[in-house]
């Protein structure tokens, strides 16, 4: 009898592994981070749920560190089997793993300089050379639903998410799973994209399955009327009369990607002045030369920009902070301009000595583009606290404060009914996970009221049996 456990992703957006059995095999399907409220950050330095040298494969969804930013953990802890992940996921893998790492090590080094623990010393969760070491057990795979033979009994196709480059939906078959002997299908969504966006495709259609797993980010929402372009272009015309600055808190790899994207597009269009745009990231200049590699999972627009020889991610004043120093320079400017800096949810990085300045100004501007998880001080800012702790310092906030939900790479309820529309026949179960509670149940009542299907929304360490 094939069963699967929920070990991270539900009730939350954060955190995400599914333990996947059959036949004797013990499948994980992504393997990410808990982030946001201390009690979800505080499981990540629990002993694993499952023995990790007990597992025959891990398969990744997508690079994003709330779905691979524990995969250097486990194998810390003794996991040598094979990572499946599309070939561009291992490409931003190559970024992110050891990036992550070097968090890990820098918090404990400053927690036992400033003595900041009860612990004595304090360790990092992983180090970069775990990190290294799970980048060599990485099996890059093609994005195009070419089955792969994970491991004796279940092999898996990966199909464009469009969540962000090399994204996947992941059809995991088991065979002799079902009564007739025939293959047991599994659908994994990973993390949805919404349909039209730029740069990247549109999600795949979703092949037929037995069982399915839905994300739910947005299941209690949607990203309203107003165009992300109509509001940039509001935001950023009354912060350059204000000859303010604009600090966007923003994912390194996906988000980065797409505004700088949007705001070319506007300052050709003669919609917004060109201002100084700063990108203080290097994971994000990094990650956006994968976005220009994989032209196979670009939308036409952009492959017919790459053809005129344009660069469809550079504005027409714009400069990449690589180094620190670089990074301390940015302070000088002055006048309005632009900052992109991660992380996106303001829970570290470079990002933190921008928004020390810019959240007292009453004159500048933050811009939250993308979701924000309870108990990101991103959360708190957004909404309305007056008041955040920055690196241990409390820091009041005077800016105005904007949110830009049409940027979500996640599709909302209605873009996830409409990705559901391409099923071929009902699955026998839904489940909606990586959503906070109250978004789960709403995308649960969505589908059921839509479609007439059976939908449960699982619950932390929940097992099913399919």
């Amino acid at each position: 009898m094939a069963k699967i456990t929920f070990y991270g992703g539900v009730g939350t957006v954060t955190g995400s592994k599914y333990l996947l059995e059959h036949g004797g095999k013990r499948i994980l399907v992504d393997c990410g981070l808990f982030q946001g409220l201390k009690t979800l950050r505080e499981r990540n330095w629990q002993p694993p749920p499952f023995e990790p040298e007990s597992l025959d494969a891990v398969i990744i969804t997508h690079a994003h560190i709330d779905h691979t930013g524990y995969l250097p953990r486990i194998v810390k802890l003794g996991f040598t089997g094979p990572v499946f992940a599309s070939r561009p996921t291992n490409d931003l893998l190559k970024i992110l793993l050891p990036d992550s790492a070097r968090l890990q090590e820098e918090d404990a080094d400053y927690r036992n300089r400033k003595q900041l623990t009860v612990h004595t010393p304090a360790l990092p969760l992983y180090e970069e050379s775990d990190a290294h070491d799970t980048l060599k057990l990485v099996r890059p795979v093609p994005n195009d639903g070419t089955p792969i033979h994970i491991c004796p009994g279940i092999k898996a196709s990966f199909l464009v998410a469009g969540h962000i480059m090399g994204a996947s939906l992941v059809l995991i078959e088991l065979e002799g799973g079902k009564d007739d002997g025939k293959p047991l299908r599994f659908l994994f969504s990973g993390d949805l994209g919404h349909y039209d966006q730029a740069i990247l495709k549109d999600p795949a259609r979703p092949p037929a399955c037995e069982y399915l797993m839905v994300e739910s980010t947005y299941g209690d929402r949607l990203h309203g009327d107003l165009s992300p372009e109509d509001q940039m272009v509001r935001i950023i015309n009354e912060a350059a009369q204000r000859n303010a600055p604009i600090l966007i808190p923003a994912f390194a790899v996906g988000r980065t990607q797409e505004i700088l994207y949007l705001i070319r597009e506007l300052e050709e269009q003669k919609r917004i002045p060109i201002l100084p745009v700063a990108v203080d990231s290097p994971m994000a200049a990094q990650a956006t030369q994968v976005y220009t590699r994989w032209k196979e999972e670009h939308d036409e627009e952009y492959v017919a920009l790459l053809a005129e020889k344009k660069q469809p991610l550079r504005t027409a004043s714009m400069t990449t902070a690589s180094s620190r120093d670089e990074s301390k320079l940015l302070n000088n400017m002055k006048g309005a301009r632009i900052i992109i800096s991660s992380s996106g949810m303001l829970n570290g990085g470079r990002v933190l000595h921008h928004a020390l300045r810019v959240l007292p100004d009453e004159n500048a501007t933050v811009i939250f583009a993308g979701y924000q998880a309870a108990g990101t001080t991103g959360r708190l800012v957004q909404d309305g606290a007056r008041e955040v702790k920055i690196m241990k310092r409390y820091v009041p906030v005077h800016c105005h404060v904007e949110k830009v939900e049409g940027f979500s790479a996640h599709a909302d309820w209605m873009g996830v009914l409409r990705w559901l529309e391409g099923l071929p026949a009902a699955p026998k179960m839904i489940f909606t996970t990586h959503g906070e509670s109250v978004a789960a149940e709403a995308m649960a009542g969505h589908i059921r009221e839509h479609y007439g299907w059976n939908v449960v929304v699982p619950q932390f360490e929940q097992t099913v049996e399919l």
